[in-house]
């Protein structure tokens, strides 16, 4: 399996020069050079298998040749062996056509941990391998960052430092990051928003001169986001789970996402390209709506971010969007290149009418503010007795708006366990649910982090100052 930019530049990269880069060279993103492609056949023989043999099965093909079959299975068994439920991403039915899978039972209660679980161990095992070490780099607009800190901190290889923006993520989330006191993790929170992160991590990516060498070597900067193409391929089994426990390949399915970075919408896309049979892919969006305005209207600009009770999903730009234009641009490196640039310059893109309405075949979209989140919430609860955290509640609104058939089964991802979110469900009118017995004590344990201003130069002190 070879891997190209999105941005036409730089040659075929292995798996583990993807895995070790994160953001290629010249500023796009990896994708496989080709996608694996599974027949019916061996989907309905993927059928019945546990969640950790699936996976092996489904990201086996993306590694295949770089990393030994008993060493890529014994971290991916290593992996969700972490996860509080027997079936790791359970199907709880809401209606006859409709059913929850929750992607929150693993350790840091967020749909991270199914890609950085694994991530961690991957990288651990690489450099290791190459007698390297790594300095981890991620932005994080919640989730993103406790996951990534569960997932690498066990690992001796890897110095950790994880920007969030500074009171704009829950108080559970951040705890669950500055409460980890190990040497080696470092969190970070900028006076601005999750986008300001998030370009400090690309423009360190893009210049890494001010890493120092130590004994003569110069530690890697490796990414934990979703830019990372490993994350993407962990996130392509739970579509594989979903749709064989739902009747696939026989039957399509098709799936209501909360997402803000594109991440975990486009391992449906992946999924679907591999060969499972997806009819809809629904995008469901806060007030931070630059994609539900893309899919509804092909105007795919910047505009001011706005605070609201569904934090992970407040996002200017989809980083992960980048790898969409790429197939609609027919994956054309350079014509995606100068699209790019376009943007960086003007704030805004759209794609031809043609390729549009092609889009439009399988996405579609939902746009949910604060005081109809809430709504959902209570109405949800009332009515089944589920209770869905601010961003899952998006996806669950989004079947009520977006016309499906009714004969196909809708998945909504629910991307994080409610107690994270207890602002929005009191907020709902109902008692904020109690925390997992490992988390009890959460909010009384010492915190340790920094606030630096919202200045690249600062960010990169803190990181030469605070390596192990």
């Amino acid at each position: 399996m070879k891997y190209i930019s999105t941005r036409g530049q730089g040659g075929a990269k292995s798996f583990q020069e993807v895995l070790l880069a994160g953001l290629a060279e010249d500023g796009g993103l990896y994708v496989p050079a080709e996608l694996p492609r599974f027949d019916q056949d061996k989907i309905r023989s993927l059928r019945g298998l546990p969640y950790n043999e699936l996976a092996f099965e489904v990201i086996q093909p993306f590694v295949a040749g770089e990393i030994p079959d008993a060493k890529l299975k014994g971290m991916i068994d290593d992996s969700y062996t972490t996860f509080a439920h027997e079936a790791v991403a359970p199907l709880t039915q809401l209606k006859s056509h409709q059913w929850i899978m929750e992607l929150f039972h693993g350790p840091t209660l967020a749909f991270k941990d199914f890609a950085l679980q694994l991530l961690g161990r991957l990288l651990d095992y690489t450099l290791t391998e190459r007698g390297e070490r790594a300095v981890v780099l991620g932005a994080t607009s919640g989730d993103t960052g406790s996951a990534a800190i569960e997932g690498c901190r066990h690992s001796d290889a890897m110095d950790i430092f994880i920007l969030h923006p500074y009171q704009r993520v829950s108080e559970f989330q951040r705890r669950q990051m500055t409460t980890v006191l190990d040497s080696s993790v470092n969190n970070i929170a900028v006076q601005g928003n999750f986008d300001d992160c998030q370009a400090m991590v690309k423009q360190c990516f893009a210049d890494q001169s001010f890493l120092p060498e130590s004994s003569g070597k110069k530690p890697r900067l490796v990414a934990v986001n979703s830019i990372n193409w490993a994350r993407i391929m962990a996130q392509v089994v739970y579509y594989f789970h979903a749709a064989l426990e739902l009747g696939g390949p026989d039957r399509a399915v098709s799936f209501s996402v909360p997402t803000g970075n594109f991440g975990d919408i486009f391992a449906g896309y992946i999924a679907r390209g591999m060969g499972l049979p997806v009819d809809k892919l629904i995008v469901a969006t806060n007030r931070n709506d630059i994609l539900h305005r893309f899919f509804q209207s092909n105007d795919y600009r910047k505009q001011g971010l706005e605070h609201t009770l569904s934090p992970s999903m407040d996002i200017m730009v989809s980083s992960n969007f980048e790898r969409l234009l790429f197939d609609l641009q027919d994956r054309d490196g350079n014509a995606l290149a100068e699209q790019m640039a376009t943007f960086e310059e003007t704030g805004k893109l759209s794609v031809s009418e043609q390729r549009w309405q092609k889009v439009r075949e399988l996405f579609d979209s939902s746009r949910t503010d604060n005081q109809d989140t809430c709504d959902a919430i209570k109405v949800i609860f009332d009515r089944t007795g589920y209770l869905a955290d601010p961003h899952t509640v998006t996806a669950i609104r989004a079947l009520e708006e977006v016309a499906t058939d009714r004969r196909t089964p809708n998945v909504v991802l629910a991307t994080a366990h409610p107690v994270k979110f207890p602002q929005a469900i009191e907020q709902a009118g109902l008692d904020a649910p109690k925390r997992p017995h490992h988390l009890k004590d959460l909010l009384d344990r010492e915190e340790r982090y920094e606030v630096l201003p919202n200045d690249l130069n600062a960010v990169k002190r803190f990181i030469q100052n605070h390596l192990t």
